[in-house]
């Protein structure tokens, strides 16, 4: 459980906060008291930062790639300059443009996939490690998937993404435990996001076959995602760090 204004003051930024899971915790940590930076190539994030300033709440919106270095540093360079400090870091972005087996994938869509959801997450936990060690530490959560706990057919390339952010944030969260710079993953399963409407274009035979793939009988919710990267952000989570924690609905138990 999270008490309110349990991040009062501290400076958290989240990448791919333009809608989905991402745009959800931008609200929830606002509401708690941090000073938040919404990052994405989609401008929609611009009105979303805009929308918590109207109710109060200390948010700034910088557009970035974080598949691009220069587009990296450029937004810690802002962050710096602005709030001088980094907290908390939510690594959101993330793309899944695939739809193949595996021999039937293209080169095109493999490196597209892993600049966004891996180098992506390199580059921007870089930053952020740079930037916490030199206040003492903070805490960084990566969003995995499911698909990096085991085999997602049709989506190698995205498995083999998810893989490499659980890889990372194992290896980050033991190199720098020491230094009070904790990291963990978490691993949603399928979330009623607007990516999911798109997928499901209204077809309820559908819907109800994607949901009845969890054990619990339902996809998941982006406030049961966000409960679990406030906990992982929080000092509730103080001994928590190179876990992955399944948002599942009992999903990877089977």
């Amino acid at each position: 459980m999270v008490i309110q204004n349990a991040f009062l003051d501290k400076v958290v930024l989240i990448t791919g906060a333009a809608a989905g899971i991402g745009e959800a915790a931008a609200r929830a940590f606002a509401a708690h008291g941090a000073k938040v930076v919404l990052t994405d190539i989609d401008e929609r994030g611009e009105q979303v930062a805009q929308d918590l300033c109207t109710q109060g709440h200390n948010a700034v919106f910088q557009d970035c790639d974080v598949s691009n270095n220069g587009s990296v540093t450029a937004l810690f360079s802002f962050i710096q300059d602005s709030f001088g400090r980094l907290d908390i870091a939510f690594n959101n972005a993330g793309i899944d443009i695939e739809s193949g087996k595996l021999a039937d994938g293209s080169e095109d869509v493999f490196d597209k996939i892993m600049d966004v959801n891996v180098k992506g997450v390199w580059l921007c936990m870089q930053h952020e490690i740079q930037s916490m060690l030199k206040t003492g530490g903070g805490a960084i959560v990566n969003t995995a998937s499911v698909a990096g706990l085991g085999a997602a057919p049709k989506m190698s390339i995205y498995a083999a993404s998810k893989h490499a952010v659980v890889g990372l944030t194992k290896s980050a969260a033991v190199e720098y435990a020491k230094k009070g710079i904790r990291v963990n993953a978490i691993c949603p399963a399928v979330i009623d996001t607007n990516m999911y409407r798109r997928a499901i274009a209204g077809d309820e035979k559908k819907a109800h076959m994607i949901g009845s793939m969890h054990p619990v009988g339902r996809v998941g919710t982006v406030e049961e995602v966000v409960s679990a990267v406030l906990y992982l952000s929080s000092d509730a989570a103080g001994f928590t760090t190179g876990a992955t924690l399944p948002v599942d609905g009992g999903s990877t138990a089977i």
